[in-house]
């Protein structure tokens, strides 16, 4: 679903004078094809006294899971993990897919890493110690590698 969190506010300049106006920065997050829903939803939250726009705007990508490239991909990871489950997932972090598409190049966002059963792996990222398991990297390598000579 769409999301949207304030991170950033700006207003006033001295501690004892009502700002005449404030600045909210809100992360926002939209799903492909949510877009308008987005509109909607800001619109009814901040009321008819406050304008909004994006600062920064992008579409939302959305790869097809029909293409050959999904399929070489599933096939690598079913190689080395028979047991797994390939499934098509929304990532909401950025990507330079976007920078990408607009040159027409489709992208998947492909990190195969097998974690430790109870490791939490969102935990260790973005972090001042944000790793991985090494036996989860080999295991990716193994992945990737097979991959890149099928294709």
């Amino acid at each position: 679903r769409n999301s949207a969190n304030p991170t950033m506010l700006e207003a006033g300049y001295k501690v004892n004078v009502i700002p005449g106006h404030a600045t909210a920065y809100v992360d926002g997050r939209i799903v492909p094809g949510g877009e308008a829903e987005f509109r909607t939803t800001m619109d009814q939250l901040t009321g008819p006294d406050v304008d909004w726009d994006f600062h920064h705007g992008a579409i939302a990508l959305q790869a097809p899971v029909d293409s050959p490239t999904y399929h070489q991909l599933k096939a690598a990871i079913e190689r080395f993990a028979p047991e797994g489950h390939v499934v098509p997932y929304c990532m909401s972090g950025g990507t330079d897919a976007k920078q990408f598409s607009r040159l027409g190049i489709t992208s998947y966002g492909f990190v195969p890493l097998r974690m430790p059963v109870g490791l939490d792996y969102h935990a260790l990222l973005h972090g001042v110690d944000e790793r991985v398991p090494v036996d989860a990297l080999h295991f990716g390598v193994r992945v990737l590698d097979h991959y890149l000579q099928s294709a």
